[in-house]
């Protein structure tokens, strides 16, 4: 079982402004709680016991949210909110934070790059900070990952998702070798295709399992016209020497949201919050209200 993660949470957040101009978009709420708390709650479920954020400038909020808090949590007793201080408890989450700083903003491979240290000679997950996969997080498809990653000998797994045709132009689009399974074995990789040139409609679903050979192939990477340095050129060079890389599909249950622009953000949230077991039948009625006054309105 693959024990460390790393999660990036650098990103500037541009398409997310003006809610992200202080704060990183990784801490913006879905429901009652920051994305990132989701996908390091998914991460531990999975079995993750350490875990590294590649982090960037504006991003310290993130340090505090996992951090203990002394006299909040002496507020809280005092004021018995036993419910509160459970939930902030993330010393029960027994994984150990790790924090290192990207200091260009120059793409996502420069960021697992800095994350060589940390890894050394094992394997690791990569867990996208602004993606949750599944209602509330629940997702196994880590875990799922990390078997074919040591099954299959692979020198990469990547998790996948469909999108309609039309939509591929927003993400990396991987080619099955053969018809795409639950688990295949991918031979290209293209990033944000048109629609016409994509090989599927797989999308790559913000999450990865790595051999420490993706550093040096990062390395070999030539920065785009943006000067950032692409993952995916990383993952595709892989496949041009032959390196064994695997897909593995989400379930139906395990759906990615991608809280990437305000759509996407919103979507999350009602779906979140409709999900509340203890506010979501009021949010429920509330937002029935609300539809109902906008229909007579319009």
């Amino acid at each position: 079982m693959i024990k460390s993660a790393v999660v990036p949470v650098a990103g500037q957040g541009t398409r997310l402004l003006p809610a992200t101009k202080s704060q990183p978009k990784e801490m913006l709420p879905v429901a009652r709680k920051p994305i990132v708390q989701y996908v390091v709650e998914e991460l531990v479920a999975n079995g993750v016991e350490q875990v590294l954020f590649v982090t960037g400038r504006n991003k310290t909020s993130i340090e505090n949210h996992f951090d203990h808090d002394p006299e909040l949590f002496r507020a809280l007793s005092q004021a018995n909110k036993q419910d509160l201080l459970q939930e902030l408890d993330f010393r029960a989450l027994q994984a150990k934070f790790f924090y290192t700083r990207q200091r260009l903003p120059k793409g996502l491979g420069d960021a697992i790059l800095c994350a060589e240290n940390f890894a050394g000679e094992q394997p690791f997950v990569v867990a996208l900070g602004d993606s949750i996969l599944g209602l509330h997080a629940c997702s196994r498809a880590v875990s799922r990952m990390t078997e074919i990653f040591e099954e299959r000998r692979a020198s990469c797994v990547i998790a996948v998702e469909e999108v309609p045709p039309e939509e591929t132009r927003h993400y990396g689009i991987v080619q099955p070798e053969n018809g795409p399974e639950d688990c295949f074995r991918i031979v290209n990789l293209i990033e944000k295709p048109e629609p016409g040139r994509a090989p599927s409609n797989l999308a790559i679903a913000g999450r990865y399992v790595f051999s420490p050979l993706i550093f040096d192939m990062i390395r070999r990477v030539q920065p785009d016209k943006r000067g950032e340095i692409q993952l995916t050129d990383a993952i595709q060079m892989l496949c041009e020497e032959g390196r064994r890389v695997m897909a593995v599909r989400l379930a139906a249950e395990e759906k990615r949201y991608d809280i990437g622009n305000f759509p996407s953000y919103f979507e999350s949230f009602v779906e979140f919050a409709l999900a509340d077991p203890v506010y979501g039948q009021e949010f429920r009625h509330v937002l029935e209200r609300l539809l109902a006054k906008a229909a007579v309105a319009s």
